[in-house]
């Protein structure tokens, strides 16, 4: 269950009759339990309680209390021997009046009327495997929000299916979008009295609903006309009175009011009573925006990206300079009001705003910088001169424009509210302007020049495309002549693969007359050169959160290149890291952030997180397109190894259609004899057989032997089959194989060879690349790439720590999986040269690495390199791979790395210095016999 879900469940409970016998499986149930547990507790076999509460171990021990001994009974769950041996995180007691409960972990509590503890259902999520509790708690009004919006959205479609249709779901985005600023603005007195908009609908409708839309659309068409216009219009005075006119074009155009239901109107109302000043429109908006989204509403409030994540991207992009300047200008009257008067003139411009949390985020922190060079000022209730047109936006999806202008408006008044005062705030909040500086449109085919201009006062919005149509809106005016400009924003990732073809013809555009390879770029890379094209014509900076695929593999040479062109460079970063939402079961994707500008101070800053998961900053002179302090390099395909190391080829290949590939039954049916199958048929390994330890086998037969095999009946057929097979393909070069269908197409070993072997794509949950040692006899695929009779200290270097961040850097990913690179990951990887001392050592920490596999017989290789289990079920394993790279490391550099970022930086480096000793790369094509897959 994800948090929207969990709270529903719980509000349903407080909802109900307390009934103190089902309280303490109802209360567990809401937290995802299922029903057979809950029956072993109710039965008494799993339910440890000794004060006969109920108690489930590693979780939590409910009492139900004597009226008002509701704490007594609570300090008795404390103190119960059981609480402590079933290792209780919490403790509950209620008597159905009062709530109480314990964090036995952290020591937090809860208290409040029995009624009103969903509320505190944040409190409760590690109970649902829900780890990231605190944003949830910070955030837990905006979720009950979220869910109950939807609960009427959905219900609203219900009764008029027609609102859901493409032609008026524009209306219906935009009708909730009024809503929610009426709820705002009833509790937060914009309107004349607390709640007045629901009572006001509540009063007026009729408790069948029959005329609820009416006496919305009424409210509605009265907030869109001045007082002295209401008259003539035919407002009825319970309209007029109590509501302002707001304008700013949230109550124009179409007025048509859904119909309501008796349950939606229900629906209605509940909203109506929660309390809106609670809400934090930074974290709503990407709540609230999977509402009107049928694909993401099952995953509902689960799309919020936590302001520490934000701040990533928005502090060293100018938030950090803008402190640093109040630090420094102290009580300095004439710098105070120069860096005031230079905030005033920031435009901060998210190209993929979304519901638009980072422009809130912006404009929040802004706001409280300026408050206080106010207060050093002694200018406390002075209005702001940080106007909301300069945070600008362009998104997609109409009902994420609409509520990111919504979220700035709740902003710009929560902020009045806190720093001038609530009075102040009222005066100056309304009427709204009438200005949409959200643009709904495709950020990638318009110019954004003409989105956010860096100089002047005026705006026309038109397209960097011709063909491309603009959408016909009313221009906007800057209050201010433009000064910096920051682009940010979390655009979309979508991999190559995943792109429609709408998608692709946005980066053919983009990068066509560029590039021949753009095709290989990631979709975020067209915010990336966008944003240096602008920068090329305004005073500005950008940083984006990317995937980490634009900074690695083939990738870089094609995207960083260009981005430099335009002079800019890498201002700063953060490496690899998890980019987590609040989903119980979404573990994130890994992501980088880039900030790039070209005027970027002396020194750069490149954040990464340590071992032990410290975050860490280096100062550096430059970072390059792969995120590593140092110069810009491209790492480029090498057809030989620029270390002293073993030749590393690709594995077979059989082009046999399946017929020279077997399992154990068709082996076995073929009824041959043990000299038979000593002689034809060996065990072959793909990178499942490897990893996973399926058993497949093979038709092995030597060119000498093809006569000898070919009398064999059963082989008769399937070589027969082969070159069939060949000889009916399309490709020259596999007709040419049916001359010899006896055996692989392409085939790059005897067959009696010790191999070290490493699959082509393996997990990114790995520590380590899973490469290991196959002896004579046995056959791999060109899914592995293969070191053919090398000495074993080859596979000690494979498998360190060191060239796994090595490969995940300069090869890439398949998906999100490593893809190893024989030509551009083996053939480049920088060694320094080993003493025979060094390669001994190294022999025997991969004879160590194998001794410990072999332990674990017949636990795989994905068995033993699943990172949830190596420490606990093969640590082995985990110590053989500690003292392999603690001796690897030390001859690079005498001791441990730090960390990936310090393991790259030295590789780099290493690669710089021997590229430059010998001259460029051996680049090109390399022979068949040593080809990359």
């Amino acid at each position: 269950m994800n948090a929207v879900e969990i709270e529903q469940a719980i509000s349903d409970l407080a909802e109900q009759p307390f009934d103190a016998a089902e309280f303490p499986y109802l209360f567990l149930q809401a937290f995802g339990n299922k029903e057979t547990t809950l029956k072993r507790l109710r039965k008494g076999e799993s339910n440890r309680s000794d004060i006969g509460g109920v108690l489930q171990t590693n979780n939590i021990h409910i009492a139900i209390a004597p009226p008002g001994e509701v704490t007594a009974t609570l300090a008795a769950l404390k103190a119960s021997p059981a609480t402590t041996r079933a290792k209780a995180k919490f403790i509950l007691a209620t008597d159905g009046d009062w709530f109480e409960s314990e964090n036995l972990i952290d020591g937090e509590t809860v208290a409040c009327p029995y009624g009103d503890f969903p509320n505190k259902f944040g409190f409760f999520l590690p109970l649902a495997g829900i780890t990231t509790v605190k944003q949830i708690r910070d955030s837990s009004f905006d979720i009950r929000a979220t869910s109950r919006l939807n609960r009427l959205y959905v219900e609203l479609l219900k009764d008029n299916p027609e609102w859901g249709a493409d032609a008026q779901r524009t209306a219906m985005n935009h009708f909730m979008a009024r809503l929610i600023f009426c709820f705002f603005a009833e509790d937060t007195d914009i309107f004349d009295g607390t709640g007045r908009f629901t009572t006001t609908v509540e009063q007026m409708s009729e408790k069948d609903a029959s005329n609820t839309h009416e006496v919305i659309g009424t409210l509605f068409r009265a907030m869109n006309l001045k007082r002295e216009e209401r008259a003539a219009a035919g407002i009825p005075r319970w309209a007029d009175e109590p509501f302002p006119y707001v304008n700013g074009g949230l109550f124009s155009g179409e007025m048509e009011v859904p119909r309501f239901s008796k349950m939606a109107r229900s629906y209605f109302l509940h909203i109506g009573n929660l309390d809106w000043t609670q809400i934090n429109p930074d974290i709503f908006g990407s709540m609230i925006q999977a509402v009107a989204n049928e694909e993401e509403r099952g995953e509902l409030g689960m799309h919020y990206t936590s302001v520490p994540n934000i701040l990533k991207v928005l502090n060293p992009l100018f938030l950090d300079d803008l402190r640093a300047k109040l630090e420094e200008a102290g009580t300095s009257h004439r710098k105070l009001v120069n860096l005031r008067n230079r905030m005033a003139r920031i435009r901060v411009f998210d190209p993929a705003c979304g519901s638009g949390n980072f422009l809130v985020i912006a404009y929040k922190e802004m706001r409280k910088i300026e408050a206080e060079i106010n207060a050093r000022e002694n200018e406390h209730s002075r209005k702001s001169v940080i106007p909301l047109t300069n945070f600008r936006g362009i998104e997609i999806r109409d009902f994420a424009a609409e509520i990111a202008r919504l979220a700035l408006i709740i902003a710009e008044y929560q902020c009045d509210v806190l720093y001038r005062g609530k009075q102040s705030a009222l005066n100056d909040f309304l009427p709204l302007g009438k200005e949409n500086w959200i643009i709904c449109d495709n950020a990638l085919r318009v110019d954004w020049l003409s989105i956010c201009p860096p100089t002047g006062t005026e705006v026309k919005h038109r397209a960097d495309d011709l063909l491309h149509e603009v959408q016909e809106r009313a221009e906007v005016e800057f209050e201010n002549e433009g000064g910096e400009t920051y682009i940010c924003g979390n655009p979309p990732y979508l991999g190559s693969a995943w792109q429609d073809a709408e998608q692709k013809a946005d980066l053919l555009v983009i990068f066509g007359n560029r590039t021949s390879n753009w095709k290989s770029l990631d979709y975020v890379a067209g915010w990336f050169m966008k944003a240096a094209d602008y920068g090329t014509q305004a005073n500005s900076a950008a940083a984006f959160v990317a995937t980490n695929s634009i900074c690695q593999g083939q990738q870089v040479p094609v995207l960083w290149p260009l981005i430099f062109q335009t002079g800019h460079q890498i201002a700063f970063a953060h490496t690899s890291f998890r980019w987590s939402n609040l989903a119980s079961h979404n573990a994130g994707v890994t992501v980088a952030i880039v900030g790039i500008s070209n005027h970027p101070d002396k020194k750069r800053l490149l954040f990464s997180i340590e071992e032990d998961r410290e975050s860490i900053v280096q100062v550096t002179e430059n970072i390059n397109g792969y995120l590593v302090a140092g110069p810009n390099v491209e790492i480029v395909k090498n057809v030989s190894p620029m270390s002293s190391v073993g030749i590393m080829d690709r594995g077979s290949s059989p082009v046999d259609g399946g017929h020279l590939l077997l399992t154990r039954d068709e082996v076995r049916l073929m009824g041959l004899s043990s000299l038979e199958s000593q002689r034809f048929v060996r065990r072959v390994y793909g990178s499942a057989e490897f990893i996973r330890g399926a058993q497949r086998f093979c038709l092995w037969v030597a060119d000498e032997d093809a006569s000898r095999a070919q009398a064999i009946p059963e082989l008769r057929n399937r070589i027969d089959s082969v070159r069939a097979m060949r000889l009916a393909s399309r490709k020259a070069a596999t007709r040419e194989g049916a001359g010899h269908p006896h055996r692989f197409d392409e085939r790059r070993q005897v067959g009696d060879e010790r191999i070290v072997a490493i699959p082509r794509i393996s997990s990114e949950s790995r520590e380590y690349i899973p490469a290991g040692l196959l002896e004579p006899g046995n056959i791999i695929t060109d899914l592995n790439f293969g070191i053919y009779d090398a000495p074993l200290w080859n596979m000690a270097l494979i498998v360190s720590r060191l060239h796994l961040v090595w490969i995940s850097t300069v090869c890439g990913k398949m998906k999100t999986d490593f893809r190893y690179s024989n030509t551009l990951g083996w053939n480049t990887f920088p060694v320094p040269t080993l003493i025979e001392n060094n390669k001994a050592a190294l022999t025997r920490c991969a004879e160590d690495i194998l001794l410990a596999r072999e332990h674990y017989f017949p636990a795989t290789i994905a068995d033993m390199y699943d990172p949830k289990r190596m420490d606990t079920e093969f640590p082995r394993v985990r110590e053989a791979h500690e003292r392999n790279d603690e001796v690897l490391e030390r001859v690079y550099i005498g001791r441990r790395f730090r960390n990936d970022t310090e393991r790259l930086e030295k590789l780099f480096d290493m690669y710089t210095k021997m590229t430059a000793a010998s001259g460029a790369p051996k680049r090109g094509k390399a022979k068949k016999a040593g080809a990359e897959a």
